[in-house]
């Protein structure tokens, strides 16, 4: 069975995070978390923290080149741009989950209440943009606020009364992303578990000296793409996946 997706149906990127001045005088992303896809960083340049709140309270990560960190989907983070030029490979599980809606941002609750309402704080419209342009600065810079707005509380009340208090959020997060979950399971048809399935039958070939599967072995060429969108951490270069060499 011929796969030509990024190894473990990850996606992979390069993001550098913004280093835009928030509220509480840091810089960085938008603070959000993953409702069903792992996330790991592997930073290569700049200096920073990387901010969470999970099963485990608070915590503030150093982010230095070679730093090698991840987390699991209802973990709430946020990374900070200490050095101005931090930039960081993300490794994402279940490629096309995050692309799909899985990312919930930390909006105040008043902006949770429903999908339309979340969707509307959510939108890079053009309203929103300076030039036009749904993807523009202005727009990004006023959801990471809002989000901004939200995670700081929240972090005030996990230092107050620990974990127990992301319960609301994360039920509120479920119900955001619920209507997408049959759309998400044909994404994990096609990805995870396709590959799973492979791995699975070329063990039972091996199993028997059988190594016919070997001879459609092939290399596949990423490809980088040119623009880099503005994503919630930062701006983010992606590759697709050319033609097999």
């Amino acid at each position: 069975m011929a796969l030509t997706n990024f190894p473990g149906a990850t996606a992979l990127s390069e993001v550098s995070i913004y280093n835009w001045p928030a509220r509480d005088g840091t810089s960085g992303g938008t603070p959000h978390l993953h409702t069903a896809s792992a996330e790991a960083y592997v930073v290569q340049q700049g200096r920073g923290r990387l901010e969470t709140l999970d099963s485990g309270g608070f915590a503030s990560t150093p982010l230095e080149p070679g730093a090698v960190l991840w987390f699991t989907p209802g973990t709430i983070h946020r990374a900070i741009n200490d050095s101005g030029d931090l930039r960081v490979l993300v490794v994402m599980q279940n490629a096309g989950l995050p692309e799909s809606g899985d990312s919930v941002m930390t909006f105040p609750p008043a902006h949770l209440v429903d999908a339309t309402v979340y969707s509307q704080a959510a939108a890079l419209t053009p309203s929103d943009a300076d030039s036009g342009d749904p993807t523009a600065e202005s727009a990004a810079r006023r959801r990471r606020d809002l989000a901004l707005e939200g995670y700081l509380a929240l972090k005030m009340a996990v230092l107050a009364e620990g974990p127990a208090a992301l319960g609301d959020f994360h039920h509120a997060a479920a119900r955001l992303v619920g209507a997408r979950t049959s759309h998400w399971q044909e994404l994990l048809v096609q990805g995870a578990e396709r590959q799973a399935a492979a791995t699975r039958q070329q063990l039972r070939f091996l199993e028997s000296a059988d190594s016919y599967y070997m001879q459609d072995a092939q290399t596949t060429m990423g490809q980088r793409k040119t623009n880099r969108i503005y994503g919630m951490c930062g701006r983010i270069q992606t590759w697709g996946l050319s033609e097999n060499l």
